[in-house]
């Protein structure tokens, strides 16, 4: 390799261009012998190779991002995550987050692996995150992506970017949709409503439901049938907590989510995607 000059001006210019820090420009310009875009593409490979070693961390920290499109037919919800709140609080960091979720609407992306390969402006989403990677010295990465694609699509970002949620329903109905994206990520419904709940989560309850009225004394010696309408009425308090439409509802506790969307009228919910950090 031949001895070239790099100049202080060369590595400004290829920090501008990356986000990686002074050492590592200078480093990506000597080893590939002053070439910008190659430089840029050493960078690249060394963040894929931090990411690699940084494998077992954990990212409990990030932003997540929830749009819709302007027609509202369709929404996205995107966690972009990191390793310190440091990082995630930071206006920058933010905006990164945002192009992503971004790339995705324009893409109308339908997968994460979808995502990864869309383009955000001249580079691909997937070397967007190298790049942010080998700036910033932390494991980040897309990490979840959910969609929903219905007759109006309402979206909320909740706590700082901490949760977001999107809300199916059957027509455009704007407070609703906020008022039951605020409801889902306060309480966390399991499903929209008891029909559908999943299978495997009912089971779960019933057995669980069963396990502890076995190990209570009092249940002892009671008949098979009374047991399995004890727990037939527990799992009815199940579904009046832990699905959607049957809530009280936050904001006036006197009526269900069901109630509410009624009065609103006539909104139904047809899905729901509840992303949060942590």
């Amino acid at each position: 390799m031949s001895t070239v000059t790099i100049s202080a001006q060369d590595i400004n210019k290829l920090r501008q261009a990356t986000g990686a820090g002074m050492m590592d420009c200078r480093k990506a310009l000597t080893e590939t012998n002053g070439d910008f875009e190659a430089a840029i593409d050493w960078l690249r490979k060394q963040g894929q190779k931090v990411a690699a070693k940084r494998s077992d961390r954990e990212a409990k920290e990030g932003v997540v991002i929830a749009q819709t499109t302007p027609d509202h037919k369709t929404g996205i919800v995107v966690c972009v995550s990191c390793e310190t709140d440091f990082v995630s609080k930071n206006a920058d960091f933010i905006a990164f987050a945002q192009t992503i979720a971004d790339a995705a609407i324009a893409a109308n992306a339908k997968s994460l692996e979808e995502l990864n390969n869309a383009s955000a402006g001249s580079a691909k989403v997937s070397d967007l995150v190298n790049d942010k990677l080998a700036s910033i010295g932390e494991k980040i990465g897309v990490t979840r992506f959910e969609r929903i694609d219905a007759d109006y699509v309402a979206s909320y970002i909740h706590g700082a970017y901490r949760i977001g949620v999107l809300v199916g329903l059957n027509k455009e109905a704007a407070e609703a949709g906020k008022d039951v994206a605020m409801q889902i990520a306060a309480l966390n419904p399991v499903a929209v409503d008891a029909a559908s709940v999943p299978a495997d989560v009912i089971a779960r309850e019933k057995d669980i439901i069963m396990d502890l009225m076995k190990q209570d004394p009092k249940m002892a010696g009671k008949p098979e049938e009374m047991l399995s309408k004890i727990a037939e009425g527990k799992m009815n308090a199940f579904f009046k907590e832990q699905t959607l439409t049957a809530q009280a509802f936050v904001k006036d506790g006197s009526k269900s989510v069901a109630d509410y969307l009624k009065e609103s009228g006539d909104v139904k919910v047809t899905s729901f995607k509840r992303v949060a950090l942590g």
